[in-house]
């Protein structure tokens, strides 16, 4: 028998076993929670942390970390690099950025915060090697990457040509085993593509200038096929018309479009505006959250804004074209990904007193503060679009604080105020509720079965705070940390440097789809599919290791 771990008289906040605060030992043992052994003691190490707070590892859902976009982003803006500067914390590589960091300090700053897995959502299939290269360079944390798909050649043709639904299910568990991938996220369905044809807008019942398809039928085929193949996440949207005001009616429309079937809408802060008042830009949070109310299907992340630089990238090519007047420094990039996808990047400042930043800023504020359901919503600044992840901790601030919030909201521009209902809102999250956004939550939304809780079997990836009525700090500065049971962060110094998983599914198909796609490849790609696909051992020979995640096959309607 391996050494016990024991940690003593903890405060545990574990809602996924529904433990509020609760005195409690925690037991571990070969990098798992095991049981109160009870009257049968081990032999064990013990850490007192009587009176502390204790909470499972976090999970971000949503974060772009890694891939082509990410690495012309830090390219882009050297400036970020030179200006934020990391130390080595110990024997460990230094690294270096803010908006844009290197992979090394991504993977520290999570840890340093108290998280312990976090997911990149835009991963060109093309692109999935160099993706997957990075986050193996990427110490620390879980990690798992959502393949994009609905702008792709390959799946236009299928639905032009009428295929039934069980091969686009196909189709898309074939590209996610090739690429690794744990999830599917679509990019403004069908607008990254009408863009390379001169379409420089696509709304939802819109056809593509060359396929026909609508952004419609895109939508309710992956839906479906990602329900069907079995996916715990469901199909990840950033909706059409990003950043545009009255966008919120097209969000609305993706919700029903997709007929009942599960559907995850991602950085809806963004997606949220509508046309009232003098400006003619408004909030549209109120409709969002009704929807949430309404639609059982439906889950959300915030993509929420916080003020100061940063860069935004996106596989938007469409709405970064249209962004590009607003960089800031003056500099922009688009470029087009063998024809999957796109990507566009542009350096960004958000100023508190802009009336449209601080009505973006507002607007994420209400769409947490009113969501009744903290389980079908989740933190996040869609990093670094939003803000950097490391302004989580004032994030979980202004929710848990309504003093410091309304401090904040009487420095923003006084129109931004006057059109938002921020200041009547009283509601403060509470550690329970917390600890359901950044931990329980996402590991239910990912099937990260023994991620996000404490119970017995869960792998003892754990965070533990001093009870601070100063909430940033709180959570900006963990006293202890532990990945798979080790301790990798004491008192705010990385003591230890983890190598996390990579979560990926498997779902099942027929595996004559693979044919029709070889075909396809070798016809119009630059790289053939034996080059295209990713092995495990690629993955494993960077010192990571592969973490399978169950799929449950289903058929019939939503």
């Amino acid at each position: 028998m391996s050494r016990v771990l024991r940690l003593v008289g903890g405060r545990v906040y574990d809602p996924a076993n529904g433990v509020d605060g609760e005195l409690r030992d925690l037991w571990i043992e070969d990098g798992r929670i095991i049981a109160d052994p009870g009257a049968e003691v081990p032999k064990h190490d013990t850490i007192d942390i009587s009176g502390r707070i204790v909470m499972a590892g976090a999970i971000d859902l949503h974060s772009h970390i890694a891939g082509g976009k990410v690495n012309l982003g830090r390219a882009l803006m050297p400036e970020d690099h030179h200006g934020h500067a990391h130390g080595a914390h110990g024997r460990l590589r230094s690294g270096s950025g803010a908006a844009t960091p290197s992979t090394f300090s991504t993977g520290h700053r999570y840890a340093l915060m108290g998280y312990t897995a976090a997911f990149e959502p835009a991963m060109v299939p093309a692109n999935a090697r160099h993706t997957h290269l990075e986050l193996a360079d990427t110490p620390m944390i879980d990690k798992g990457v959502y393949a994009m798909l609905g702008n792709d050649d390959l799946l236009f043709r299928l639905i032009q040509s009428g295929a039934v639904q069980e091969e686009i299910n196909d189709y898309v568990a074939f590209m996610l085993e090739a690429t690794q991938a744990i999830a599917v996220k679509t990019v403004n369905p069908g607008g990254i593509s009408a863009f390379k044809f001169n379409q420089r807008k696509l709304d939802l019942d819109e056809p593509n200038a060359h396929y026909g398809v609508t952004p419609r039928h895109i939508l309710l085929r992956l839906a479906r096929a990602v329900a069907e193949i079995g996916l715990a996440h469901p199909l990840h949207v950033h909706c059409n018309n990003l950043g545009v005001p009255g966008n919120v009616e097209t969000t609305v429309k993706t919700i029903e479009a997709v007929e009942g079937w599960p559907i995850h809408l991602t950085h809806v802060q963004f997606h949220c505006y509508g046309t009232e008042g003098d400006r003619r830009f408004s909030s549209g949070a109120t409709r969002i959250v009704e929807m949430l109310q309404r639609h059982s299907n439906l889950s959300i992340d915030v993509g929420q804004v916080m003020f100061g630089q940063t860069m935004t990238e996106s596989g938007d090519t469409m709405a970064q074209f249209g962004n590009r007047v607003l960089a800031e420094p003056e500099r922009w990039l688009c470029m087009d990904i063998e024809c999957e996808a796109g990507c566009g990047l542009v350096p960004f400042r958000y100023r508190d007193r802009s009336f449209v930043n601080a009505l973006q800023w507002a607007i994420g504020l209400e769409l947490f503060l009113t969501a009744p359901d903290p389980w079908r919503i989740f933190l996040t600044t869609d990093h670094p679009n939003g803000a950097p992840f490391t302004f989580y901790p004032r994030l979980i601030r202004l929710l848990m604080d309504r003093d410091f919030r309304a401090e904040m909201l009487a420095r923003i521009h006084p129109a931004a105020r006057r059109h938002s209902g921020l200041a009547e809102i009283a509601r403060e999250y509470t550690l329970f509720e917390i600890a359901i956004l950044t931990r329980a939550a996402p590991a239910r939304a990912l099937g990260l079965a023994d991620r996000g809780h404490l119970g017995p079997g869960a792998a003892a990836d754990i965070t533990v705070y001093v009870d601070d009525a100063d909430r940033e700090r709180m959570f900006g500065h963990p006293v202890l940390v532990l990945k798979d049971g080790r301790v990798v962060v004491r008192d705010g110094r990385i003591v230890a440097e983890a190598h996390g998983a990579t979560n990926v599914v498997r779902p099942e198909h027929d595996p004559a789809i693979a044919g029709r796609i070889e075909r396809f490849f070798a016809e119009h790609m630059t790289v053939r599919l034996p080059h295209f696909r990713v092995s495990e051992a690629e993955i494993e020979s960077r010192g990571g290791r592969i973490q399978v995640r169950e799929t449950r096959r289903r058929s019939g309607a939503a």
